[in-house]
């Protein structure tokens, strides 16, 4: 089997007869119910070979769709004038930067349908292309924008430009509005919906299916097409990871699946992660590796983000639904990157619960932020969870807080924000690494960190007191019986009373009791 691991484009997959997983009924129900559509899906989900393939429907291209739902469908098959509009291959640098790319866009449509307009502005020359495209071939235009979003996240962070932007894209798409008896179909796809106030502000005929039911899955592959169309697949991973078919299958859905875009809905295996496993018969942080945003790190910076909350974030509705450029909540971006996926909905108060969707995004997103709020440096990582992990292991927790206290010390961290937050930003990072290799958990409330470590023979309780005493931290873990559900476990059990100072940065002191 080909696996169509970084190709885009529809045509070239079927022609060159990688594997497709079929999505053209929905594609179908698409075309024939509506007219003005907008997607949003996170990064190597499948928007851009959705987009080929709404390009390839449109304009007529019957024999490729040979075998697929679509061909017994449609029996049509008419070619439309299309417009694709892809913003994703350019680095925005400036406003200049955008203008470039949609005039360059503009004039290969205009050399096509005629370029007497080429000297206004953009959106009159995008309005003049759809009329003539129209007049010239006697059908109503397809437009497929691929993207939309990009110059716009690439600027988070510097408002007179997110501005800039946003009054040239406004202007851009409004032309669909106002064109409607010239139009078939538009589709827009994108990571982020911005708000009300921002780029889709005059294009309120948009249908926006990134949480719809009927839609869900047309990017990105469920459990039961991994089984339709891969299953010779699994068992070539098995064979090859020297494991059992039940024990892969787990695995892919602990690494790759968990992805809700919606309540109350079937699992989305990641399709770029999971290809890239099949292809080379191997597990691996393939999403990941692609590189996250930076934007996302300024954003929960910025806001002072307790990073803690990503476990149990609750946000409403209208939250979920929309990014301002404007705003402090850092979270609909994350989730809409891909980073948080939906847990629960309470009907009740209309609020969803958001948590990382899989292991691969949770161990990769921890590791990804750890260097911008602990004093562990990027390259060090592994590291200094390499030896915390050992001196966990084999009983030793002096050399464990030793190794805390120089970590901070050696450090010339520069610290942004309130000390709180930095506090437990820090162990909340420190302690969930260390949670990829033990057991770990943690109750966090108001300044202190509560954490119980478990592995094979020892059993810690930690307790952190911020600009406190040790001695506080342990008699609160006698007091409130923190030990005591271990007393019987027949592992070692260490009570470690911890002090983390504000005015030094670091751990001060801490005291170690049996």
């Amino acid at each position: 089997m080909k696996f169509p691991i970084g190709i885009q484009n529809f045509e070239s997959l079927r022609n060159d007869n990688y594997a497709y997983v079929d999505k053209t009924a929905q594609i179908y129900k698409l075309a024939v119910t509506g007219r003005y559509y907008f997607l949003s899906r996170p990064r190597r989900f499948g928007k851009s070979l959705l987009i080929s393939t709404l390009e390839a429907y449109f304009s007529g291209k019957k024999d490729l769709f040979a075998g697929l739902a679509i061909e017994k469908m449609e029996s049509l098959w008419t070619e439309y004038p299309i417009l694709h509009l892809d913003l994703n291959s350019r680095l925005y640098e400036n406003k200049e930067s955008l203008q470039a790319e949609l005039n360059k866009h503009l004039e290969i449509w205009e050399r096509r349908y005629g370029d007497e307009f080429k000297d206004r502005a953009l959106e009159e020359r995008f309005y003049q292309v759809i009329i003539k495209a129209y007049e010239q071939t006697g059908q109503r235009v397809v437009i497929l924008v691929d993207e939309y979003d990009k110059p716009m996240l690439q600027s988070i962070g510097n408002e007179m430009l997110q501005d800039e932007y946003r009054n040239i894209l406004k202007a851009f798409y409004s032309v669909l509005k106002t064109l409607d008896r010239y139009i078939r179909f538009a589709f827009l796809t994108g990571v982020t919906k911005f708000g009300k106030v921002s780029v889709f502000s005059d294009l309120n005929n948009l249908n926006d299916i990134s949480m719809d039911r009927r839609y869900i899955d047309i990017c990105g592959i469920t459990e039961k097409e991994i089984h339709t169309y891969f299953e010779n697949s699994l068992h070539e991973l098995t064979d090859a990871t020297g494991s059992d078919y039940d024990t892969v299958c787990d695995k892919l859905r602990q690494l790759y699946d968990g992805y809700h875009f919606t309540s109350n809905s079937i699992g989305i295996y990641n399709p770029f992660s999971l290809l890239n496993t099949f292809n080379k018969s191997e597990f691996g942080d393939y999403w990941f590796e692609t590189g996250t945003p930076s934007f996302l790190v300024h954003l929960l910076k910025q806001s002072d983000y307790n990073l803690n909350n990503l476990q149990e974030e609750l946000v409403s509705s209208d939250l979920l639904n929309s990014i301002n450029s404007m705003s402090q909540n850092p979270i609909p971006v994350i989730y809409q990157s891909g980073y948080l996926t939906i847990k629960e909905y309470d009907e009740t108060f209309k609020t969803y619960r958001l948590g990382f969707p899989n292991m691969e995004v949770e161990n990769g997103f921890i590791k990804y932020l750890t260097p911008f709020y602990t004093p562990i440096k990027e390259n060090e990582t592994q590291f200094f969870i390499v030896n915390f992990v050992r001196d966990i292991e084999q009983g030793r927790p002096d050399a464990f807080m030793e190794r805390m206290q120089t970590m901070f010390d050696d450090t010339s961290y520069q610290i942004a924000g309130r000390m709180e937050i930095y506090f437990q930003n820090s162990m909340y990072l420190i302690f969930k690494m260390l949670g990829f290799y033990t057991e770990v958990e943690r109750t966090t409330s108001r300044g202190r960190i509560d954490i119980v470590m478990k592995t094979r023979n020892y059993i810690y309780v930690i307790e952190i007191k911020l600009d406190g005493t040790p001695d506080e931290a342990l008699q609160q873990i006698e007091t409130r019986g923190y030990a005591a559900p271990f007393v019987s476990d027949g592992r070692k059990v260490y009570k470690i009373g911890v002090n983390f100072s504000s005015a030094t940065r670091g751990v001060e002191e801490w005291k170690i009791a049996e």
